[in-house]
């Protein structure tokens, strides 16, 4: 599993063809009016990664199994939505329950297509989303504050930590500032996570553009960028009609000729994994034999042995040392064997901290 991302945002912008196309599937319906999308949809999609291709080769695999992405399409949120309007209350639901944001903000004009605003601002838009993410907060944190204080009041250290944390993220949300930006001690980072704030999470602002300003982006996402940027989230231009376009060709050859006739390298979904890889910290590490060879992916300074949790709870309780060959070496050297003859595996142990592109084979004993 790679990561969780929910696709935000107001109605009309164009998230759900940005899932259909994300997914290659026609589960979220892209229609012309709000709330198109009522339950959220669910879809994953393997993450490209032309590293696992060449150790395939490499290793003589007989199948190859790449990292997965989840995306979660999620009803279109309207003004009002943190007291319930449109769809509110259960945006903020489904939204409670993602590891990350994918912000979709509309960068293209069209007479066709109906804005809820009707004029097109994607600043203004991010703001009316931000804003009703941070009131849903307020009122969140608000109504834990006596509660705490009670507890504080009767000496008891765990609420005191907690009420600390609660005040400061309160005075930042009353500044209009996201919780994201609260500046946590050592040890508070699991009782942050357990206020479970929406502002909390990170976000990844998805531009969608027109097809002629897919390459270069437009003034409309280059204002996103700067916003962003002075946010500290990530931001991605991409064009959903392309990759509506994208999704229909079986042949990646036809892919490779059409995009490039579009002046562009790669696909969006390839730079939203990566925009959205950088934003949670996250990396990958490989397992290679004559079955398979196999991506997976972790958070960026996971140790050896709760990495090797993530294939079994097994290889992490007898974890015993893991064999680790960096991915630049297993390539030049021709695999494991040459990587041995040269001195390039390592035995590591329990302290290792796993780098992005490690080709890892695990030592346990249950």
């Amino acid at each position: 599993m790679g990561f969780n991302c929910g696709i935000v945002g107001l109605p009309n912008v164009g998230k759900s063809t940005l899932f259909n196309a994300l997914t290659a599937t026609a589960k979220a319906e892209a229609a012309n009016f709000p709330f198109c999308t009522i339950e959220p949809n669910t879809g994953r999609v393997a993450v490209p990664d032309p590293r696992l291709d060449r150790i395939a080769a490499i290793g003589r695999s007989a199948a190859i199994v790449p990292t997965q992405l989840e995306f979660v399409d999620i009803a279109g949120l309207v003004r009002g939505a943190s007291k319930g309007e449109g769809l509110g209350n259960q945006f903020l639901a489904n939204i409670r329950e993602v590891e990350a944001i994918c912000h979709v903000l509309r960068c293209f004009e069209d007479g066709n297509v109906i804005h809820v605003e009707n004029t097109v601002d994607p600043v203004r838009d991010a703001e009316t989303v931000e804003t009703e993410l941070m009131l849903a907060d307020l009122e969140s944190l608000e109504k834990r504050v006596d509660a705490l204080t009670k507890k504080a009041r009767g000496q008891d250290k765990e609420a005191a930590r907690q009420l600390d944390i609660v005040n400061r993220c309160l005075a930042l949300l009353r500044d209009g500032q996201p919780a994201r930006k609260v500046q946590l001690k050592d040890g508070e980072g699991r009782a942050f996570r357990m206020l479970q704030l929406l502002t909390a999470k990170p976000v990844l602002y998805v531009c969608n553009v027109d097809e002629g300003s897919a390459a270069t982006g437009n003034a409309l996402s280059d204002r996103v960028a700067e916003m962003a940027k002075a946010q500290g989230a990530g931001s991605v231009v991409i064009s959903a009609a392309i990759e509506a376009e994208v999704a229909q060709l079986d042949d990646p050859a036809e892919k490779r000729e059409f995009l490039e006739s579009l002046g562009l390298e790669e696909t969006g979904l390839a730079r939203v994994i990566r925009a959205g890889y950088e934003l949670l910290g996250l990396i990958t590490f490989f397992t290679v034999g004559p079955k398979e060879a196999r991506a997976w992916t972790i958070h960026k300074g996971t140790r050896a042995p709760q990495a090797a949790g993530v294939i079994h709870g097994d290889f992490e309780r007898g974890f015993i040392a893991a064999e680790t060959i960096a991915y630049d070496d297993f390539i030049a050297l021709g695999g494991e064997q040459g990587a041995k003859e040269a001195g390039r595996m390592r035995q590591e142990g329990r302290d290792y901290v796993v780098q992005d592109g490690d080709v890892m084979l695990f030592r346990f004993n249950v």
